[in-house]
Formats: C-alpha cells, sequence, structure tokens
C-alpha cells in the first residue's frame, strides 16, 4: 500500500476573522481530509491577547491555541455536517496595523517536522514569504503549491505614491512566489500572472447555502413561489467593494429603474457614506447593518445585484447561486468562472445592467440543476485543486533534498540562478534595518517571549530555528 501523501496548508489568516484566507484554507483541509486518503494538516496563525483584540470581532479572544482549535472545529462542523480529521498547528503572528493583516514571525515551515515535510500548500504565498528567514519552501518540501487570493496590486494602487508601489511590489511577489513555489494556482485572471501560473477556482461555498438552496429548487418544482422578494447587495461597506459602482448605476437610470427597491447588508470604514449617498436617490433604497448572508431574511430574495470589479472570485456570488438566486453582475475576468452557471447573467456597460436588473424583476430563477450545484461546491473544489496541483495522480517523482538550503548542486543555469536568487532573499530578510525597509514588523525575525510562552516553543526549538 502506498504511503499516505502528507498536505500542510499554510494560511494567513484564522476565525473568528471571517476573511476569504481564514474561511477557505478551512473548508479545504477538511475536503482534503474527508476521505482518508491524505494526512493533512492547517497551519494558522497565533496572535497575542493584544492583537486579538485588533483583528476578531465581536470581543472574541482565546487565551490558548487549545481554545482557538476548540472553536475552529465547532464552527467548522456545525457548517460541513462530519468531524474532519486533520489536524491544526499554530505558527507565531503578529498583525500589522498599516496593512491590516497578519505577518508571519520566524520561519514558519519549520511548524512541520522534515520527516512530514511532503506537500505545502502556501495561501497567499507572497504574503507568507514576502519576509521569510529560514528554510527554502522549495528544499524542505517536496511540492509547493501556491494559491494566489488576492490582487495586492489593485490595493496598493489606492495608496500614496500608489503606481510607484505597484510597480515595485510586481517585481518582488514575482520573485518570491518563483523561487519559494514550484506550481502557482491563480483563482481567476482578476490577479497578478505569474510566471508559468493556471487559472482554476479552486474555492466552493458553504455547504448551508446548496442546502438553502435545495429546498428553494424543492419549492419550485412544488410550484410554489419560492422567491418573495426583490434585489439586494451584501458585503464590507466600503466604496472599493462594489457600493461606488451600484450608486453610480442606480443614480444614472433612476429613471429607468422606477419599480426597483434595493436593500444593501454591510457595515464598514464607509457606511455612513453609503447611506448618505442612498438617501440623496429618488429610488427606494435601503440601508441595513451586515449579517451573516446565509441568514433567513436573505432566502427570499432573487435577485442578487453585484457591480464589483475589485474581487478575484467573489464569494457572495457563489453563495448566492448557490440559493439558487438570479446574480446579475459585470462582465468581468473575476466572474469567468460564474458565467456557466444559467443564474449568473452578465452586462458590458450601464444600459446592459438596466436590461437585466428589469429581465430579473420579471422573470423567476431557473432551477438549479445537480451539476450546476456540485460545480459550486468543495467536494468539486477539491477535485479542481487536486487535478490542477497534479496531486490526483500515483507520485512518482522522487526529489532529493539538497543539504544546503539554498545552493543546490543542479547543473541547471537557470536552477543557479534560482538558487543564488533565494540565498539573496535569505540574506536580505535576515537583517532587520532590511526587512524594515521593505514594510516588516520591527521584531518579527523571531518570536518575543510572550508569542514563544503562549505557544511552548522550548529554548531547543528556538536554536532550531536559528540554525
Amino acid at each position: 500500500m502506498d504511503k499516505k501523501r502528507h498536505i500542510a496548508i499554510f494560511t494567513t489568516a484564522s476565525l473568528p476573522w471571517l476573511t476569504g484566507t481564514a474561511v477557505n484554507p478551512l473548508f479545504r483541509a477538511a475536503y482534503l481530509a474527508k476521505d482518508g486518503q491524505r494526512d493533512v494538516t492547517l497551519v494558522i496563525p497565533w496572535l497575542t491577547l493584544i492583537d486579538q483584540g485588533l483583528v476578531y470581532p465581536n470581543n472574541i479572544t482565546f487565551s490558548s491555541p487549545l481554545e482557538h482549535e476548540k472553536y475552529i472545529r465547532q464552527w467548522l462542523e456545525e457548517r460541513v455536517g462530519f468531524a474532519p480529521g486533520f489536524n491544526i498547528q499554530f505558527y507565531p503572528g503578529k498583525f500589522s496595523k498599516d496593512k491590516r493583516s497578519i505577518l508571519a514571525v520566524g520561519d514558519i515551515s519549520e511548524i512541520i517536522p522534515d520527516e512530514e515535510a511532503d506537500v505545502a500548500v502556501l495561501e497567499e504565498p507572497e504574503h507568507l514569504t514576502w519576509y521569510h528567514h529560514g528554510k527554502r519552501w522549495k528544499t524542505k518540501f517536496r511540492l509547493v503549491v501556491g494559491i494566489i487570493h488576492t490582487n495586492y496590486l489593485e490595493y496598493v494602487k489606492r495608496e500614496k505614491n500608489g503606481m510607484l508601489a505597484s510597480f515595485l511590489l510586481k517585481y518582488i511577489n514575482n520573485w518570491v512566489v518563483g523561487i519559494y513555489c514550484h506550481k502557482v494556482i491563480r483563482l481567476s485572471a482578476a490577479t497578478q500572472d505569474y510566471n508559468g501560473s493556471i487559472i482554476c477556482n479552486v474555492h466552493g461555498v458553504n455547504p448551508k447555502f446548496l442546502e438553502i438552496g435545495k429546498k428553494k429548487r424543492e419549492q419550485q418544482q412544488n410550484g410554489d413561489k419560492a422567491f418573495t422578494k426583490g434585489a439586494y447587495f451584501i458585503g464590507k461597506m466600503i466604496w472599493s467593494k462594489g457600493y461606488k459602482e451600484l450608486l453610480q448605476l442606480l443614480h444614472d437610470h433612476q429613471k429607468e429603474l422606477t419599480e426597483l427597491e434595493v436593500d444593501l447588508f454591510g457595515s464598514g470604514e464607509d457606511s455612513d457614506e453609503v447611506q448618505e449617498a442612498a438617501k440623496k436617490l429618488e429610488l427606494a433604497i435601503r440601508v441595513h447593518p451586515a449579517r451573516d448572508h446565509a441568514d433567513t431574511s436573505f432566502h427570499d430574495y432573487k435577485l442578487f445585484l453585484n457591480p464589483s470589479t475589485t474581487d478575484v472570485v467573489c464569494t457572495t456570488t457563489a453563495e448566492a447561486l448557490a440559493m439558487g438566486k438570479i446574480v446579475v453582475c459585470a462582465n468581468h475576468c473575476s466572474n469567468d468562472f460564474f458565467k456557466k452557471f444559467t443564474n449568473c447573467w452578465t452586462y458590458d456597460d450601464s444600459d446592459g445592467f438596466v436590461k437585466l436588473t428589469l429581465k430579473a424583476l420579471a422573470e423567476e430563477p431557473a432551477q438549479l440543476t445537480d451539476a450546476e450545484r456540485h460545480d459550486l461546491s468543495w467536494e468539486a473544489a477539491t477535485e479542481r485543486f487536486l487535478n490542477a496541483a497534479e496531486l490526483d495522480k500515483p507520485y512518482e517523482r522522487k526529489l532529493s533534498r539538497s543539504t544546503s538550503n539554498y545552493m543546490s548542486t543542479s547543473l541547471s543555469l537557470q536552477q543557479k540562478v534560482e538558487d543564488a536568487s533565494a540565498y539573496v532573499h535569505h540574506v536580505a530578510s535576515g537583517f532587520e534595518i532590511s526587512r524594515r525597509i521593505f514594510g516588516a514588523i520591527p521584531g518579527s525575525l523571531q518570536p518575543d517571549e510572550q508569542l514563544r510562552k503562549e505557544l511552548g516553543l522550548t529554548d531547543a526549538a528556538r536554536k532550531q530555528e536559528k540554525s
């Protein structure tokens, strides 16, 4: 019998922060481990109490990694309906206020013992390797797969001197992803392009949404009116998340859309401004605080309006389709995966938006087919991931690990250049001054005393990290 593959999934966030890089890797781990054919470890950041207070909502905090793990497993089991058989490990992290992100502290590849190191999945590989100082990922693991979640270039462009920063970041991302990943999977063409990367949506939807959609389909089959409400939009209430585009479209076409009523759900930094802008419209636009998209109050809406073009793959679009709703969205590369669904209607311009919105209000959603339900599921997403990473085939390649982390004995010129490039990054990331210049959190080269104590990092482990 062949030895099981071991897949270690490293990500940049964890529950209760309900961001994509906390939720999707968690589901990925659960479904990769579900059939028992592989050993799976999810590696997530641990934050001190102070940082937890800055990141986690509703004053939720944890006194120990064990307590945090219990919370995560309970949250997951309530949604998938089975007890996932994967391990959870924590790496030391710190929250960067200016980047609004969690950054790793120390060499997090050491979380996985050398004898278990087989496949590493880096969720947001650029984010995880910008300041990485330690063993080279490609040397430690037989296969390193990077999954690109975020278009960091678009975010940086909105900042001061954004165009220059975006230009530099593009090359830094290409550099670190190239030297640390064997394969790169982009969720959509809306992300930065990487040499040799493939585009594949390896995400699914929370099974709860498919259950809601199943009940709606049963109502439709029984001849009942499954959808009794009109249009809505849900998302973090910041202008860049689609609110600017939606309110502009509604403003420009108020006369054509006089009968349209729209409910907006969200909370965020721009909530007050969004509410003020909505009040100025002659249409019936109601603004509500954020709530779970699976909440019963959303079940009866039949039309989800989503003009956002800043997402890589919009989670709420997938959820709305899973619930059997019509989705009117922009003809944009971030929506390419959804275009095959009967209820996904895309527009090219504002006139197209108006035409499709009026059409949706006058019609009923098509019944979700079994094939469409499967394509939206995490079972299908897992199949796509295994195929894209070429992990659905018997493993034959034998990679020898060099005794040196950075200088292999390969005769290939390209390999020598890559090895030298990795060595340069290793050296540069080892000095506090150079780390600070490129935006690292001060003192993040090694875990501080507080992090070491809370994670139970021994002096022996610390010496191993330094070696």
